[in-house]
């Protein structure tokens, strides 16, 4: 199990490079012929253009997709040598370094990415790193977004959001809905455009490492990190029971859910019911909730502290089958078209086929019947590990 993506990006907040440079920040628009036209329905997902903005080179074709497994993150930049000995580790396949902080993106604090579109788009999901509009539109000054803070976001795409620190942003137009598949970043832009916005540069990478457990990699590298980098595994396998036996009955203290437990989280999510679906939303405060942010409020009703994003909330016990789920479990879907298998939605189990939900933007929190359209099964939440992986 691994912390939070979030809780290792540092923070711009009213950094004065924002100011300055705000009023002067250029944002031209990529236009790409496959902006219009891809036949495998990536085009809803990329805005469309209609004039050059760049040389038909400006990005390179994808090359070998890697897949990411551990994002080291530092409050400023990683020394080159760090990155090279990290690079020449046995068993490692690929190091991408990005810039990356907890920034400000249409209103919402999110993970922020700057990064080289040619080179980046190896580490994403195929549908995302397929789409040469898209890297074209990130290259030129675009924030690409996550789907589900465009669909359920409200965050239209073409229009233009403000992106930067708590206090000075610039305005960026939305050029694509794409889900990276690292949990808790929601924004991407080019490296250039993140120096723009005062973001720090080079102080963070991601690490391609296929044939090691990540935790296993992770204490390996900890002596070369700098004092105050820290190093996650970049979404962490989900567990399932060993033997197929499901967790339950007398397992050890804190394994799993206790009956009163169970009782206080329903209790607490319906305490809910009504409130509006809002993305981001964890408390009052936002004025609602979304399908996370509901499981985090009620399961910290139980003592149960919940990682924030659906894909780490899926890893916070076993995945179970539907058929054997019971009151108190989390049930999860992987709805999202550009990060196929990315767990993008969750709800908490009633029985007797209802679910509690905060399900899409429009609607509020209520209970539904049970779809099993893009279901990926129900997580039995064990208290010991969800607790565990904020420490």
């Amino acid at each position: 199990m691994g912390k939070s993506t979030r809780r290792v990006l540092p923070t711009i907040i009213g950094v004065s490079v924002l100011t300055t440079l705000g009023a002067d920040v250029v944002v031209l628009a990529a236009r790409d012929g496959d902006a219009t036209t891809s036949g495998t329905g990536r085009a809803r997902f990329v805005a469309a253009s209609d004039s050059t903005g760049l040389s038909p080179g400006a990005v390179a074709p994808l090359g070998r997709r890697l897949t990411p497994h551990v994002l080291v993150a530092a409050p400023s930049a990683l020394p080159a040598d760090v990155v090279a000995k990290i690079r020449g580790i046995k068993g490692v396949q690929g190091v991408e370094v990005v810039d990356a902080v907890q920034g400000m993106v249409a209103g919402k604090r999110v993970g922020l990415l700057g990064v080289d579109p040619s080179t980046f788009r190896n580490y994403t999901p195929k549908p995302t790193a397929q789409s040469d509009a898209l890297w074209r539109n990130v290259a030129s000054g675009d924030v690409a977004i996550s789907f589900t803070m465009g669909s359920d976001g409200g965050v239209e795409l073409g229009s233009q959001v403000p992106v930067g620190g708590r206090w000075s942003q610039t305005p960026l137009r939305v050029g694509a809905y794409a889900t990276m598949g690292i949990g808790d970043i929601d924004a991407v832009v080019s490296r250039t455009t993140a120096r723009n916005l005062g973001m720090p540069s080079g102080n963070a990478m991601l690490v391609s490492v296929p044939k090691t457990e990540p935790k296993t990699f992770i204490k390996k590298i900890r002596k070369l990190l700098p004092e105050q980098a820290k190093a996650v595994a970049v979404n962490p396998r989900i567990d399932h029971p060993a033997g197929g036996e499901v967790p339950g009955g007398e397992v050890p203290s804190g394994d799993v859910m206790t009956a009163e437990q169970v009782r206080t989280v329903i209790k607490a999510a319906y305490t809910r019911l009504g409130w509006p679906y809002v993305w981001g939303g964890e408390s009052e405060a936002e004025g609602g909730y979304d399908c996370s942010g509901l499981m985090q409020f009620a399961f910290a009703k139980a003592g149960i502290r919940l990682p924030r994003v659906a894909a780490d909330q899926a890893r916070v016990g076993w995945v179970i089958p539907y058929a054997k789920a019971k009151p108190g479990d989390m049930l999860i879907w992987a709805n999202d078209p550009t990060a196929p298998g990315y767990i993008s939605h969750i709800a908490l189990y009633l029985g007797n086929g209802k679910m509690i939900a905060a399900p899409r933007r429009g609607t509020v929190v209520q209970v539904q019947n049970v779809y099993t359209r893009n279901m990926r099964g129900a997580v039995r939440v064990s208290p010991k590990r969800a607790n565990g992986l904020l420490r």
